[in-house]
């Protein structure tokens, strides 16, 4: 396989908010909202910040060293455990639920960010060492969003009647017939065996997802050094302790939310308000929100009923059993690791800016937010096709009727555009309404009216001629149709539709590979991989 990269802008594709497209501009209006920058003096100060709040790093080996204890752990790996226990160690990390399969492209870009951005920052950083981290936020309970995958735009989807936490639910028999299914699509590719034998030896009826995730995300990066965080783990609830507490006491998340979004750029979309409560109450199948009613704390949709006493007795006998919610969940994340970078895609980095005031209540360092790495990878057949049609893959991300409107104009021999004529007509009517106003003041008027009908009969015209010039090129506007949706599935960025699987099929290792070779520490921009 062989491939060229070129980096692109994220404001010149379209596809990201203005708050994302600000953030990468380090606006002066977002300031507030952040501890540190996105740059190496930004990682450099967030080091000094960590120093002053330690994490509880033989607790955090403890957890790593039995959760490893499962699958076959790289010597990297292995070492990168081992280096967590040193006060010179800190990870970087992104954090995403189990979406079966590894879900959307996205899921590996982010982890790989995380590589390489541990590695950037140990050249730049020699004294330190930086550990990847994939962060599993296996208590997400919304199995409409986890389950289920686009393999080469068709969709995958696992019917099962269990419920509660994605992560703790176990693969069925459904689950492995999906994943015959997508067997269907890709063994015809040189790697597709591989792939489905991985799929096959990580989701074993029985496992759990986040078994099975944790299982696949190991054997896909474990050459990479990342280690798997699976906090859903009593040992690493029981650090969290203290928050949950003052949340349970104070309900002090939301207070801090509040205030956050009340100062909150108007120009910008509020992404995570949250509850008064911020916490759920999870056993066995069920993960149910915590509500305060009066003096109880209230489990919605149950029974279960506790009086203050009784839900912090819960808490420090059965920490596993709460688990925090989208406010409180990257506040967990930081007390348990000596992170200094989180990598995040645009959602993500819109809800943690509402979170400092958060953070700040309970005194865990705010880290340093990196917007994750954004690749779009064009197949040999595509860079054709799009040669073909004289546009560069850049230009692609533009609309379909805009890019075939330029290809008709660029390639017919006959007039279609009217603008000199429209020219003509404005100058014209401005003659005569000098003329007709110096008769009758109200005659300017009528003239100004008959302008723009004039004008809009000539645009009508002008789309009736283009309209019947592309009749010409039907074959060139298939194919630009065809590009377009290969590439924008469901008119969106690749990467937040289509699967790992039929690129692993294709390319096998080396698809993981070539995405590390060209992802991006610090850099904030989009990459394109055209196969050459």
């Amino acid at each position: 396989m062989n491939f060229s990269a070129r980096n692109i802008p994220y404001q010149s594709t379209g596809f990201f908010s203005k708050l994302v497209s600000d953030y990468v501009d380090q606006s002066q209006q977002l300031q507030p909202f952040l501890s540190f920058a996105p740059t190496l003096t930004g990682i450099k100060k967030a080091i000094e910040e960590r120093k002053k709040h330690p994490a509880n790093r033989k607790a955090l080996v403890d957890v790593l060293m039995k959760q490893y204890a499962t699958v076959e752990t790289s010597e990297k790996a292995k070492a990168n455990i081992t280096a967590l226990l040193s006060d010179n160690t800190f990870t970087i990390t992104t954090a995403h639920q189990p979406n079966i399969f590894t879900g959307h492209l996205y899921f590996v870009y982010k982890i790989l960010h995380a590589v390489k951005l541990a590695e950037t920052c140990k050249k730049e950083l020699p004294e330190n060492n930086f550990v990847p981290v994939y962060y599993m936020g296996s208590e997400d309970a919304d199995l409409d969003e986890l389950g289920h995958v686009f393999v080469n735009g068709e969709k995958y989807e696992w019917q099962t009647s269990q419920t509660g936490a994605v992560g703790r639910m176990k693969v069925d028999k459904a689950l492995i017939r999906l994943i015959d299914g997508i067997a269907g699509q890709v063994l015809i590719h040189p790697f597709g065996a591989a792939i489905v034998d991985m799929m096959k030896a990580c989701y074993k009826e029985g496992v759990t997802i986040e078994q099975a995730t944790f299982k696949l995300v190991n054997e896909l990066f474990k050459d990479y050094g990342v280690l798997v965080v699976l906090p859903d783990d009593t040992a690493l609830k029981s650090l969290f302790i203290p928050v949950v507490e003052k949340e349970l006491n104070e309900e002090f998340s939301h207070k801090a939310v509040a205030a956050t979004v009340a100062a909150f750029p108007a120009a910008y979309k509020v992404q995570a308000s949250g509850r008064e409560l911020n916490l759920f109450y999870l056993k066995d199948d069920r993960r149910d929100r915590i509500e305060v009613e009066g003096a109880k704390y209230k489990v919605h949709d149950t029974a279960i009923v506790f009086t203050k006493n009784e839900v912090l007795e819960e808490l420090h006998q059965h920490p596993e059993r709460f688990s925090a919610n989208v406010i409180l969940r990257p506040v967990f994340q930081e007390m348990i690791l000596p992170n200094i970078a989180f990598i995040g895609g645009g959602g993500e980095i819109a809800y943690w800016l509402e979170l400092k005031k958060v953070f700040e209540a309970v005194q865990v360092p705010y880290p340093v937010l990196v917007l994750r790495n954004s690749f779009m990878i064009v197949e040999k057949e595509q860079v054709v096709k799009s040669k073909n049609l004289g546009f560069t893959i850049p230009d692609l991300f533009k609309g379909e009727l805009e890019l075939l409107n330029s290809f008709v104009k660029r390639e017919s021999d006959l007039q279609l555009s009217l603008e000199a004529e429209k020219q003509f007509l404005h100058e014209a009517y401005n003659k005569l309404k000098n003329i007709s106003g110096a008769v009758d003041v109200t005659l300017a008027k009528h003239t100004e009216a008959l302008q723009v009908q004039a004008l809009k009969k000539i645009v009508a015209l002008e789309k009736k001629m283009m309209r019947a010039e592309k009749k010409k090129f039907e074959a060139q506007q298939r194919q630009l149709h065809k590009l377009k949706t290969t590439l924008f599935p469901n008119n969106n960025l690749q990467e937040r539709i289509e699967n790992l699987t039929p690129f692993y099929a294709k390319w096998g290792a080396d698809f993981i590979r070539l995405l590390y070779e060209n992802s991006l520490g610090l850099e904030q921009e989009f990459v394109i991989l055209e196969e050459v």
